[in-house]
């Protein structure tokens, strides 16, 4: 186990008022959506060149959609569709689990390097321009693992979720991790969710500003080592 993981908040009492945090961190959280905007404006127009090149490779490679679009849930609960480059042959998910796991079959030859560089990501630039989603915050999960969720756990949907987080950096192999178990849904559910939520609490008990850039910093840094 890492450094990361090995930090839990277990102690309902950490948690007890979370709402009272978040309200004395308005002004911290408006410069955050402040931030979230400007620089998602400035990054699409930046990268779009680079995003009509990345959807001809991913049209030549494989039929479907530019685009894979996911139900997740967001902030109070609230479910938005998340965007990503798509990896996967079409219908996707209606061939598998909603998780993928080591050199899933499902994943296409563009996929493979879109999915290593977490190219496939920047389309959530989008979600955070219109507010679904910000550039620091816990990942978002699709409905049916939130509803596994305890009390405590629930905690981590007063705020928007991100597109990276400490969970994000921790498991960035994630996939390579539950090709290793012979029951992977369970193992994810029993093991690296039940991880990766202690995570973004960790985030919603010490967030700040200086902590999302740290984590960006962190996420940026993973990538490109």
């Amino acid at each position: 186990m890492s450094e990361l993981t090995s930090i839990r908040i277990d102690n309902p009492k950490l948690l007890a008022d979370m709402d009272h945090l978040l309200e004395k961190k308005k002004t911290q959280l408006f410069i955050k959506r402040v931030f979230d905007f400007i620089v998602s404006i400035i990054g699409l127009i930046i990268l779009l060149p680079f995003f009509l090149i990345i959807s001809l490779i991913i049209k030549l490679d494989s039929k479907g959609p530019v685009f894979f679009k996911q139900i997740r849930v967001g902030k109070d609960g609230k479910e938005f569709k998340i965007l990503k480059f798509r990896t996967m042959v079409q219908d996707a998910e209606k061939k598998g689990m909603q998780i993928t796991v080591g050199k899933d079959i499902r994943i296409t030859k563009s996929g493979h390097v879109l999915r290593k560089t977490k190219i496939d990501e920047l389309p959530q630039l989008i979600n955070v321009l219109i507010g679904d989603m910000s550039f620091v915050g816990p990942r978002p999960e699709v409905p049916k693992y939130v509803k596994l969720y305890d009390v405590n756990q629930r905690n981590i949907l007063k705020v928007r979720p991100g597109i990276t987080d400490y969970a994000s950096i921790e498991y960035k192999n994630e996939s390579d991790i539950l090709a290793l178990s012979d029951d992977p849904e369970t193992a994810y559910i029993k093991t690296i969710m039940v991880e990766k939520l202690s995570l973004n609490l960790k985030y919603l008990s010490n967030m700040s500003l200086f902590t999302d850039a740290k984590l960006i910093f962190l996420t940026i840094f993973k990538i490109i080592r």
